[in-house]
C-alpha cells in the first residue's frame, strides 16, 4: 500500500514538474540570453541586460504593472457586487424567461472576443469612454463577469434556504443574515470566480488595446510588441514578469481570505466564551 502511493506521489511530481515547471525553463534561460538562436540547446551568451531594461530603465514597465492589478482587482470587486444578487435571483426565483437571462449572462463566453470589443468600443465611444481606466473597466467586466456569477451559481445551489430561515426567526436582519449566514458560505464559490476574473483581467490584451486606445498602458499591451518581433530576451523577461504578477495577485486574494475567516473565527471564539 505505501509503495503504490509512493508510486502514485512520484508520477504526480513528475506530471507537475513536465506540464507547469518545465514551460518555464526556455524561458529563464532565454531572459538571462544576449544571443540564443537554433539550433543551439544553451544560449551562446549570458546576460543580464534584458531584465536591466525591464526592471530599470523602461519606467513604464512598474506602471504598467500597478495599473494591471488596479483595473484587475476594481474589475474582481464589481463582479463580486453584480455576481452575488444576480446568482440569487437566478437560483432561487422562478423569473419569467430566466434563460434569456441566462444568455444575456453567459453570452460573452461564447461569442467572439473580436465581436464584442467592436460593439463595446462603437458604444464607449458615444460616452467618451475610451481611453480611460473606466472605459477598460467596464469592458473587462464582460469576459469575467460570466465566471463570476456561474461560481456564485453554484455557491447558492448548496446552500439551503432553511438556515436563513432560522437566522431571521431568531431575530436576525437582511444584513446580519447575509453576513453571518449567507456570505460564509459563498465565499469558496466566489473566491474560485475572484481567481478566474482577475487572471483573465490580467491577461487581456484585445480588449485594452481596442478600449484603451494605447492610452492605458497595461503590461499585457507593453509585452506584446516584443512578443510579435521585438527582442526575445525581453520579451521573456516580460513574461515571467507577468507570470508573477499574476501570482501576487492571487496571493493578495488569499491573504484577504485567510484575514477574513481569522477575524470570523476570532469573533466567534470570543462569543462562545462570553
Amino acid at each position: 500500500m505505501k509503495r503504490q502511493r509512493l508510486l502514485a506521489n512520484t508520477f504526480l511530481f513528475i506530471f507537475l514538474l513536465m506540464f507547469i515547471v518545465l514551460p518555464f525553463v526556455p524561458l529563464v534561460l532565454s531572459s538571462f540570453s544576449y544571443n540564443w538562436e537554433w539550433p543551439n540547446v544553451l544560449p551562446e551568451i549570458f546576460s543580464l541586460s534584458a531584465w536591466k531594461y525591464v526592471l530599470f530603465d523602461n519606467s513604464g514597465t512598474w506602471q504598467a504593472i500597478g495599473t494591471s492589478l488596479l483595473i484587475a482587482f476594481i474589475v474582481t470587486a464589481i463582479n463580486i457586487i453584480l455576481a452575488v444578487p444576480a446568482a440569487n435571483a437566478l437560483v432561487r426565483y422562478p423569473l419569467k424567461g430566466r434563460w434569456l437571462f441566462e444568455a444575456i449572462i453567459f453570452a460573452p463566453i461564447v461569442i467572439p472576443p473580436f465581436v464584442a470589443v467592436l460593439g463595446i468600443h462603437l458604444t464607449f465611444l458615444r460616452f467618451g469612454l475610451t481611453e480611460t481606466i473606466f472605459g477598460v473597466v467596464l469592458a473587462h467586466l464582460s469576459p469575467t463577469l460570466p465566471y463570476v456569477v456561474r461560481a456564485a451559481m453554484t455557491s447558492y445551489n448548496t446552500l439551503s434556504i432553511d438556515w436563513e430561515d432560522q437566522a431571521r426567526m431568531l431575530g436576525a436582519g437582511p444584513l446580519s443574515r447575509f453576513y453571518h449566514v449567507v456570505l460564509p458560505h459563498l465565499l469558496p464559490g466566489i473566491a474560485a470566480g475572484a481567481s478566474l476574473s482577475i487572471l483573465i483581467s490580467l491577461s487581456q490584451y484585445l480588449i485594452t488595446f481596442i478600449i484603451g486606445s494605447g492610452q492605458v498602458m497595461t503590461l499585457p499591451i507593453l509585452l506584446f510588441p516584443f512578443i510579435s518581433g521585438g527582442d526575445p530576451a525581453i520579451a521573456s523577461a516580460y513574461s515571467l514578469v507577468f507570470a508573477g504578477m499574476a501570482v501576487a495577485a492571487l496571493l493578495i486574494l488569499d491573504l484577504a481570505l485567510k484575514r477574513y475567516y481569522k477575524k470570523k473565527q476570532a469573533a466567534a471564539s470570543k462569543g462562545v466564551r462570553e
